[in-house]
């Protein structure tokens, strides 16, 4: 009888999928739908696991995933250890390239990995915009400046190789959250790294961390009790050359900025630190502030009705070279 049952269930559940794919339009249509198959076929299932499964079935038809793709120029072929990068690209072709979007998952720059946000880049694919999610390697294997330098390599592999994927090489955009907001901004605009700001048409924090991490760790030295001393060394000059705040002038991409109302207290201060420097260059920077904690600041793209995909995309338009 319970087998029975579960087949029963499991073909609705079939034809519902089928029904979604073709008649679903619009994430308000297709969520009100749910609700009416929930009545009507008397299912079980909670609200919000259909909601997820409609989610994931208009995401997963709008766009392509490229799993691992090799960055690094100098990594040997057979590494198995080698950080690599996903690309996700529209579905629907396009006679004309794209804009591309480059996303640096956070994690205290000591954990995370790429396949975290895949919702994230088959949402912003599935929108029309090719996104690049690269691994970087985390401390304490890598200090802080390892990891920007191999941001910087995924930005080139991008510059070089985004073509094959109807990405526009002259209208890259770079966003992270945290730490990987943090990383992002600092490939692009410590010169040291040799990225030249006109390649890039636009960089958007996702409450990043680390925007100042010479303030910060003046009054919480690094100890070898944490990652922290390998990521920042216990040298303040290194401190000062791994914060973006140094490398605000008027030649630095235009910046879209996200910070979560109820987020940790480090990245408001450091963030409030960042837009002050940044207003004699762009002074008509406003931060987007969201009634959010951290975490939920980069969970919402999670969901392909997120107002934030909106936004974003309307920065990207305005700023394309």
């Amino acid at each position: 009888m319970g087998s029975l049952v579960f087949n029963e269930k499991a073909n609705k559940m079939n034809s519902y999928c089928a029904i979604l794919v073709f008649i679903g339009t619009t994430n308000t249509a297709s969520i009100f739908f749910n609700l009416i198959l929930v009545k009507k076929l008397n299912m079980r299932f909670p609200v919000v696991i259909l909601v997820v499964l409609n989610a994931i079935l208009f995401v997963n038809c709008g766009a392509k995933k490229n799993t691992d793709v090799s960055f690094l120029e100098s990594q040997k072929e057979n590494s198995l250890k080698a950080p690599k990068l996903n690309v996700f690209v529209p579905r629907k072709s396009s006679a004309e390239q794209v804009p591309v979007l480059i996303f640096v998952h956070g994690g205290n720059w000591n954990s995370g990995r790429k396949g975290t946000y895949d919702l994230l880049g088959r949402n912003f694919a599935s929108k029309g915009v090719v996104t690049v999610i690269p691994d970087y390697t985390l401390s304490p294997n890598a200090t802080y400046d390892d990891m920007a330098k191999q941001i910087v390599s995924v930005i080139q592999w991008t510059k070089n190789n985004i073509s094959q994927y109807n990405g526009n090489p002259n209208q890259i955009f770079i966003t992270g959250h945290s730490a990987g907001g943090h990383l992002g901004a600092l490939a692009v605009m410590n010169p040291k790294y040799g990225i030249d700001s006109n390649s890039i048409s636009g960089i958007i924090l996702n409450d990043a961390a680390g925007l100042d991490m010479k303030n910060y760790l003046e009054g919480n030295p690094p100890t070898s009790k944490d990652d922290y001393l390998t990521t920042w060394t216990s040298n303040p000059e290194q401190w000062k050359a791994a914060s973006p705040i140094y490398f605000l002038n008027k030649n630095t991409p235009p910046f879209l900025i996200y910070v979560g109302d109820k987020t940790y207290n480090s990245i408001k201060v450091a963030n409030s630190r960042f837009l002050s420097a940044m207003k004699p260059f762009q002074p008509d920077v406003t931060p987007i502030r969201l009634n959010k904690k951290h975490v939920p600041m980069v969970v919402q793209y999670f969901y392909p009705w997120s107002d934030r995909f909106d936004e974003v995309i309307d920065f990207m338009k305005s700023n394309i070279k």
